[in-house]
């Protein structure tokens, strides 16, 4: 630092300014670097602060009981003696002028919609042409399966798609809890609905008018999706967040919001295209944690893998379905077999069934699109077939995991054809080949696969499906969401999604010697800073004696 030029004064001054500047430096550094932290909370806290308003003003908007601004029990035209259900149809249409055609254009009318699927091009898509593995499809059996469509009298392959009265519009606007369908009706009221008493008492559809369908799709509650099932119409927190009637007892339009009659949101069993749909960043944010690590996870994780840790919560839904037990009889009747909880694990019409409650979800890549089994796809029955393929993957930027229900069944197939056969289910009356009334597998396949317009061989055959269910209903709370363990494991929660390495859960030669290597060279590293530091210590020891002296 001084040389024999320097004076013991001079030096000592050249020493106290060095040392003044060193330790300013380090201050200036200091404070920099507090700056940059304070900055940045109050950008992240002033962020997250105004998703916290944004999400407790919609709460609160959610919370509020909606009041309907018109009371239809004054309108004259709805006092009249009503006959048929497609003469209230015609009273709403003479206020109501354009719903009609609003409603005639969409997917809850039609059954189908036109879709791009990767390796067919546009399709018309729907009920009307795909199959799946609970009670197989809609043709031949419209009488049954068409009580949840929003028409009247869809019977059979005659129906009357532009004819706007026989839209039903009480089962989606039926305020009294007294609306339903006849069983067998075709999708027509029972005859003990009172429909005066329905057409004076209507409004925005309620969780109970979603679910008359949805929670009873594949014949009976929760049977179907898993995540959708009565008990939300009065449930906790702990079964629906969203729903609880001790929360903020969300309907379901609240996030299914309406367009024209088209409903947002989409149900990928019987839809392909990455459309309309609806996602939970919608009212969360992109953001919505306090850590970046666990925001991070959302680009590749769906909110609904961690926040569904379970499904099923209150009643069991199907996960098996075997229809090649079906047909038996005891003394010449169909009978039926209960588990402990009522459910039924037998049926003379339908074949043996298996039960979860309180289920782990599987999980899976999905980007969004996904392929169908449509009439007359021939399929490889090496292994199970998919009636519904959710496309996507790791190397998919557009794929995140989620959680889904996957339903495993064994129905009916012709070997001859190589394709998959839609039985005749229902009739009124016995001779018509309907398998639940005459209890014959070939007859059933004849006349089922006549009435679609497909080729049937006279050799039947049953083979293993599977269907997927995304699941984006019964989100728990925040307290019951997974912990990191759960899928960062060994034997964790994304034990066969094997496409990716996860931290915890993969062993890999190479990144374990990486790691291995790392802390060792860290340690070295370590190790030769603090020699350094230390003999730069003690040099600077030495100069400062050599300086005094």
């Amino acid at each position: 630092m001084c040389d024999k030029s320097y004076n013991k004064k001079t030096c000592k001054h050249v020493f106290l300014q060095y040392t003044y500047y060193f330790f300013m430096k380090k201050i200036f550094i200091i404070l920099i670097i507090i700056n940059a932290i304070l900055v940045s909370g109050i950008i992240y806290f002033t962020k997250h602060q105004k998703q916290v308003d944004a999400l407790q003003l919609l709460q609160e908007s959610y919370s509020k009981p909606h009041t309907p601004s018109v009371d239809h029990t004054k309108f004259e035209i709805l006092q009249k003696k009503f006959n048929s259900p497609q003469e209230v149809t015609a009273a709403c249409l003479s206020c109501h002028t354009e719903r009609g055609k609003e409603v005639m254009n969409t997917r809850h009318w039609k059954w189908q919609n036109e879709e791009y699927i990767e390796g067919r091009g546009l399709t018309n898509l729907g009920k009307k042409n795909i199959l799946n593995n609970f009670c197989i499809g809609i043709g031949g059996n419209e009488q049954s399966c068409n009580r949840c469509h929003a028409g009247f009298g869809w019977a059979d392959s005659t129906f009357d798609f532009h004819n706007q009265h026989n839209i039903d519009c009480m089962v989606c606007h039926d305020n009294t809890g007294e609306y339903f369908k006849q069983s067998g009706g075709a999708g027509n009221p029972d005859p003990s609905v009172n429909l005066n008493k329905v057409a004076t008492q209507v409004g925005k559809p309620l969780k109970a008018n979603c679910g008359y369908c949805h929670f009873y799709g594949g014949g009976g509650n929760n049977v179907k999706h898993g995540d959708l099932e009565d008990a939300q119409l009065n449930c906790s927190r702990d079964v629906d967040v969203h729903m609880a009637k001790t929360g903020i007892n969300m309907e379901c339009v609240d996030c299914h919001t309406t367009e024209k009659h088209v409903i947002s949101g989409k149900m990928y069993s019987v839809s392909s295209t990455n459309t309309n749909r609806l996602s939970c960043t919608q009212c969360h944010g992109n953001t919505p944690h306090e850590l970046s690590i666990i925001n991070e996870h959302t680009v590749k994780v769906a909110c609904q893998t961690c926040h569904i840790p379970t499904y099923a919560k209150a009643n069991a839904t199907k996960m098996t379905w075997d229809w090649s037990t079906a047909c038996k009889l005891k003394n010449g009747e169909p009978y039926h077999e209960e588990d402990s909880l009522g459910n039924h694990t037998y049926l003379s019409e339908k074949g043996t069934f298996t039960w979860g409650k309180d289920v782990k979800p599987e999980y899976v890549w999905f980007n969004g699109t996904a392929d169908h089994y449509m009439f007359g796809d021939k399929v490889d029955t090496t292994k199970p077939i998919a009636m519904n393929t959710l496309r996507g993957s790791y190397n998919d930027p557009a794929a995140q995991i989620v959680p889904v229900k996957v339903h495993r069944a064994n129905q009916l197939f012709d070997p001859v054809n190589g394709r998959m056969i839609q039985p005749k289910l229902f009739d009124k009356e016995k001779g018509k080949g309907a398998l639940w009334k005459d209890f014959d597998f070939d007859a059933a396949s004849a006349a089922g696969m006549k009435y679609i317009g497909q080729p049937y061989s006279g050799t039947y055959t049953f083979v293993q499906t599977e269907s997927f269910w995304p699941l984006n209903h019964q989100v728990a709370p925040k307290e019951q969401s997974l912990s990191c363990k759960e899928c960062h494991s060994t034997n964790g929660r994304l034990a066969n999604l094997n496409d990716f390495y996860l931290p915890g859960r993969d062993q890999h030669a190479g990144v374990e010697l990486f790691g291995m290597l790392s802390i060792i060279l860290s340690f070295i590293g370590i190790a030769i800073h603090a020699s350094l530091r230390i003999r730069a210590h003690k040099r600077q020891q030495t100069e400062s004696k050599t300086i005094e002296q």
